[in-house]
């Protein structure tokens, strides 16, 4: 772990001290702290730290901290950045709900759920107008992560396992692809569980480690797919309507929308999640990282299949 103590000192003089240290649950490559900067005068600053070694999958903590400062450059609400090394992010904390069922569910953000969608459309917007020099150096994956169809059927052809229903839904998608003429920086994982939401709607957005260059409608159909609706009926992030985000986008960013094209996205939203899940089981089962976690989530491939079929049965993509 990174020595907290001695980043806030770096960040705020050595007369500085780290108090509150508390480690929050999730990440598998990465550790998220919560903890207060105190300073010699007494004055507290409600920080998060984010800490690991650079490499792996996504962009690294450099340079997902160059994200969040052009983000917020752009409009986005994200935490300011305090500090960054090479394996660290000081940032603000927000306080806010993270939790996606207790967004959807509990009496405190009621008034919050009609604005939502229309919120994550202009902060969508926001983040689709951010320069391309902000991502990863081109070459690097995570910039260019190329075709996204020949990435997941070769993730799905490494699993070593029989999916029909993912190749059908592959073979559909290939011959239905939509024209885009506009490429931008995509977030990547834009979805309900990566905002902080309070009260009067999203406060903050989260997890920049996937952003890449890429068509912006791959980020509305990802925050549209089923698995992060928790049960809501409504369809996007279970919280809004379809019309709700559209709209709220083609206002703000001052292009319209494809309906179409972002039912080919969710579509592949649904593929791609379904092949994540297959994926994170096998490296269960084969022993690479045994985890009831990894596990669990394998249970999860048969509900994306089953999604898959109604979709296409619904909008046969061809």
């Amino acid at each position: 772990m990174t020595d907290a103590g001695a980043v806030v000192r770096e960040a705020f003089g050595d007369g500085a001290s780290a108090e509150g240290l508390v480690r929050l649950p999730g990440g598998a490559s990465r550790e998220t702290w919560a903890l207060d900067a105190v300073t010699p005068g007494g004055v507290r600053h409600p920080l998060i730290l984010r800490s690991g070694a650079e490499g792996g999958l996504g962009a690294g903590l450099s340079a997902e901290a160059r994200l969040m400062r052009a983000a917020r450059e752009a409009g986005v609400p994200v935490p300011g950045v305090v500090a960054e090394g090479g394996s660290y992010v000081l940032m603000e904390r927000i306080d806010g709900e993270t939790i996606p069922r207790r967004i959807l569910r509990d009496d405190a953000y009621r008034e919050a759920l009609p604005r939502l969608a229309g919120q994550c459309g202009e902060a969508l917007a926001a983040i689709h107008r951010m320069p391309l020099s902000a991502l990863p150096q081109a070459g690097d994956v995570t910039g260019d992560p190329g075709d996204p169809l020949d990435q997941y059927r070769e993730a799905l052809d490494a699993t070593g396992e029989p999916h029909p229903v993912f190749e059908l839904a592959l073979r559909r998608l290939a011959a239905a692809r939509p024209d885009s003429g506009r490429r931008t920086v995509v977030h990547g994982d834009f979805r309900n569980g990566n905002l902080i939401v309070g009260p009067e709607g999203v406060r903050a957005v989260l997890d920049w480690e996937l952003a890449h260059a890429g068509d912006p409608m791959e980020d509305l159909g990802w925050l549209c797919v089923k698995a992060w609706r928790f049960g809501s009926p409504l369809p996007v992030g279970g919280f809004g309507s379809y019309d709700d985000l559209v709209t709220s986008y083609e206002k703000a960013s001052g292009h319209p929308v494809d309906r179409e094209a972002l039912r080919w996205w969710e579509t592949f939203g649904v593929l791609k999640w379904g092949v994540i899940c297959a994926v994170q089981a096998r490296r269960h089962l084969s022993g690479e990282s045994r985890s009831v976690e990894l596990a669990a989530i394998g249970r999860r491939v048969c509900e994306n299949e089953w999604d898959l079929l109604a979709m296409l049965e619904e909008n046969p993509l061809r």
